[in-house]
């Protein structure tokens, strides 16, 4: 059996997949915010309680929201923040007494969705993460792309391009940045804009549908929402070049975003036309942690 854990900055989720893939377990809690050993303790409590529950022991991949540093094996980058700094594959081996895998969570969702998902059979793909951070990952011939520092898709930490004068210098980012695409692009991005500009606090969701319903303040922050991404993209594109890009998180919901992008994003790029597909996920927001399982190969497994 192999477990995939799926390290957000809102929800801790897990899955365990027999050796034929089939899903045999799933579930989630809340994470611990800003607690690094309260977090530790809650994976390895999930982790238990499906073994338990099963009567199965398997191998554990974890998906999180950075990266591990190849020059001191802490937790880089990861927007949330309380795991900066420490040895989580470390602890959490610890915790579970066995070996663990770390990956970036944007790798996990973009293996996930190149292998059997939404962009199965293309050539190069772009996993996008837009959640609590903003954050992708790159498959090319369905092998993930690291990069010699770890960051390869780390595009939310690139100004946002092509920027209007109301967008610069930008929100503070934590990195020490302003500016940067994940200030406006991830989801406490996007509802703090509106809340700056009107005072309300909306979800996305509700913020699309009073747009839909023709709150015109809504839809004016929506219709800038989409320009913003379509410009993220375009740049995206003008580097990769990708057959398809695929949105993860919570923003993929807004069904809006799959048709208006692409309407936008052909002023931006540097091309007669735009063949690149943007497309919602296959397993919607379970891709990440179905990919943090498969960090391990099912002959890896061990036996039940």
């Amino acid at each position: 059996m192999r477990i995939g854990v799926d390290l957000g900055g809102t929800k801790i989720e897990t899955i365990a997949l027999g050796t034929d893939g089939q899903v045999l377990d799933r579930r989630r809690v809340g994470t611990p915010r800003d607690d690094y050993r309260a977090t530790v303790r809650a994976v390895a409590a999930l982790v238990t309680a499906v073994e338990r529950d099963l009567g199965l022991a398997g191998r554990v991949g974890v998906g999180i929201p950075g990266t591990l540093s190849r020059a001191t094996g802490l937790v880089k980058n990861a927007n949330s923040t309380w795991l900066n700094g420490r040895p989580l594959d470390r602890d959490l081996s610890a915790a579970l007494d066995r070996p663990v895998r770390l990956q970036n969570d944007a790798n996990c969702f973009a293996v996930s969705e190149a292998s059997d998902g939404a962009a199965a059979g293309a050539a190069v793909v772009f996993g996008v993460i837009l959640g609590t951070g903003v954050g992708a990952g790159i498959v090319i011939d369905g092998r993930p792309i690291d990069g010699p520092n770890g960051i390869a898709g780390e595009w939310g930490h690139n100004p946002l391009p092509w920027p209007a004068d109301d967008e610069r210098p930008g929100p503070a980012c934590y990195c020490g940045l302003h500016g940067c695409i994940e200030t406006f692009l991830s989801g406490p991005g996007f509802a703090a804009g509106y809340r700056r500009e009107t005072g309300r606090d909306l979800a996305p969701r509700e913020l699309a549908a009073a747009a839909a319903a023709g709150d015109a303040t809504a839809a004016g922050h929506l219709g800038s929402y989409v320009d913003r991404l379509a410009r993220g993209l375009a740049h995206v594109i003008n580097i990769l070049d990708p057959d398809v890009i695929v949105l993860g998180g919570g923003m993929s919901n807004l069904e809006v975003l799959y048709q208006a992008v692409p309407a936008r994003w052909g002023r931006y790029v540097f091309s007669d036309r735009v063949d690149t597909r943007l497309v919602p996920p296959r397993h919607g927001d379970s891709s990440g942690v179905r990919g943090a399982a498969w960090l391990w190969r099912p002959e890896e497994a061990p036996p039940a």
